[in-house]
């Protein structure tokens, strides 16, 4: 068994209201709650950072899918929404949507539904959708573009 370990110091300074930082290998950044929590929205934020490894982990495992199935793309990227609930002063995390854009240079119906095959296997593939199975909902809404070379 391969285990790799991901380690990540963090600083805080006052309450509920204050900053903080983090310090791991290739991210450094301020940390606070959003403004839209009424927080002073200084860096980024626990919400935020869920959503960007639940993304970041999608489109590099979709990436991947779609390279070993050898489907040239000429331009993959991806916009990514979290969706936090406030009831009764209680924060959940109930959805992340994930809408990639995938422009390839031969588009038959047939290689369309393979697309989306691969699309939806690198959602149940990824290993922060797994983390998140059962306590967030993952959707993914795919656009599947044909380009050319050109542009």
């Amino acid at each position: 068994m391969v285990q790799h370990l991901f380690s990540m110091n963090l600083k805080w300074s006052e309450g509920r209201n204050g900053t903080g930082n983090i310090i791991a290998d290739n991210l450094k950044t301020k940390i606070s709650i959003p403004l839209e929590m009424d927080g002073p929205g200084i860096g980024t934020n626990p919400d935020e950072m869920l959503l960007g490894a639940a993304a970041t982990c999608y489109l590099i495992t979709l990436a991947t899918l779609l390279e070993n199935s050898k489907i040239a793309v000429l331009d993959l990227s991806m916009q990514a929404e979290g969706f936090v609930d406030v009831t009764n002063g209680i924060f959940t995390y109930e959805k992340i949507v994930h809408k990639p854009r995938i422009v390839v240079q031969d588009l038959s119906e047939r290689q369309q539904k393979r697309i989306d095959r691969l699309a939806e296997k690198a959602e149940q593939s990824c290993m922060i959708s797994k983390a998140l199975k059962g306590n967030v909902q993952i959707e993914c809404e795919v656009q599947i573009i044909q380009g050319s070379i050109n542009g």
